[in-house]
């Protein structure tokens, strides 16, 4: 084994925590589950700096990678709208999103060709906007309370954020369709 999987390999560690971690969720061990989602975090600034760092960077690596964070970060909104403890709503709103951006890139892939497009800032602040939501919530859960505002605010510039990345996406890939296809008047 090379090196250079070392990055991939910790992704998938990554991916195989996702089970404990809902596991741990249902059984409402909290303090647990944050520990194993903090790891998982980590693990994930591991694997993106050693891949960067010295330059271990794959095809696979950039499909794991984003699939390792929204298979955690899914798990954990429908974990915790079924315990009640994030609305049902927000989750079904960060599902869509989801399903839009990925049917979305699906469809310029078919339709045209692959579409070269970075993350945008709006959808890396939605990301740390939901990952603080889960994180808020298991210390609320497992540890202390915190302000019910906290959890409030967060949810609604999670809604926010959610709903702005996404109309984003939509915009940029719908417009790069128009222009690809009508030409770039």
């Amino acid at each position: 084994m090379s090196p250079r999987h070392i990055p991939n390999l910790i992704t998938l560690g990554r991916i195989l925590l996702v089970y404990p971690v809902v596991e741990l969720l249902l059984e409402r061990r909290f303090d647990w589950a944050l520990g194993l989602f903090v790891a998982a975090g980590l693990s994930d600034a591991v694997d993106g700096f050693l891949a960067k760092y010295f330059h271990w960077q794959s095809r696979l690596g950039s499909y794991l990678d984003p699939l390792a964070d929204k298979l955690l970060l899914v798990s954990c909104y429908a974990t915790l709208s079924w315990l009640g403890l994030i609305p049902l709503w927000l989750t079904a709103l960060v599902i869509l999103r989801d399903l839009v951006i990925f049917g979305g890139a699906v469809a310029y892939y078919l339709l045209l060709r692959p579409f070269e497009g970075h993350p945008l800032l709006i959808s890396k602040l939605n990301t740390l906007l939901q990952l603080l939501l889960v994180f808020t919530v298991l210390v609320q859960q497992g540890f202390f309370p915190l302000p019910e505002i906290l959890v409030e605010l967060l949810t609604l510039l999670v809604s926010l954020s959610t709903l702005v990345s996404g109309a984003q996406y939509v915009y940029i890939w719908g417009n790069s369709y128009w222009r690809e296809t009508h030409g770039s008047h």
